[in-house]
């Protein structure tokens, strides 16, 4: 499973709120719900993601295992 966890460190790091994300990005609140959620993003939006942050996808996001 990807989870969107570290996006919200990053981004408390760089001082930047969903707002000012969404308007540097050109992603709509419900693409911000949907990550929010950890549900499925294209990769286009990851892309503009890291631009927008100038980071790298695993400060972003991460896979965890759901193994039983």
């Amino acid at each position: 499973m990807i989870v969107f966890d570290k996006l919200w460190l990053t981004m408390e790091k760089k001082g930047m709120s969903t707002y000012v994300l969404r308007e540097k990005c050109g992603i709509d609140s419900k693409t911000v719900r949907r990550l929010k959620a950890n549900e499925n993003i294209e990769t286009k939006t990851l892309d503009k993601l890291c631009e927008a942050l100038d980071c790298k996808l695993e400060d972003i996001a991460e896979y965890i295992s759901v193994k039983e």
